[in-house]
């Protein structure tokens, strides 16, 4: 259909402003940012975007050289997490949770601490 990547990228840009979207990779197109909660900090993340995604976004420095398989096999990317409307915190794989506004992350794998340990607050254990 286009017979070279800048018409496709020219397509993909004129589309993206018809529709309003963000389109940046690695991140799946968003319009906002929604806050959540990490150990009581508030982050500002893409909505649409997968929980690991997001921290990436938070992270774009550590997070890609995490060991994290992103596809659930690894279960590097486990945390535990209270969402708004439920009672109880659940634990999930943050590969495949996609991120919700209001979330708070109570608990994380030491992976993901070690990746993010100088964006959580100071006094978050994170063992080496």
């Amino acid at each position: 259909m286009y017979r070279s990547r800048g018409n496709a990228a020219r397509y993909a840009a004129a589309e993206s402003r018809r529709t309003g979207l963000v389109m940046s990779e690695p991140f799946r197109p968003y319009e906002k940012l929604v806050e959540i909660t990490v150990f009581g900090k508030k982050f500002q993340v893409p909505e649409r975007n997968s929980l690991l995604r997001c921290f990436q976004f938070i992270s774009p420095e550590t997070i890609p050289y995490g060991r994290f398989c992103w596809n659930q096999d690894c279960q590097y990317c486990r945390v535990t997490c209270q969402l708004p409307d439920e009672d109880e915190p659940h634990e999930m794989l943050s590969c495949k949770f996609i991120v919700m506004p209001g979330m708070e992350i109570v608990e994380m794998s030491q992976e993901l601490k070690w990746c993010l340990r100088a964006k959580l607050p100071a006094d978050t254990p994170v063992s080496s």
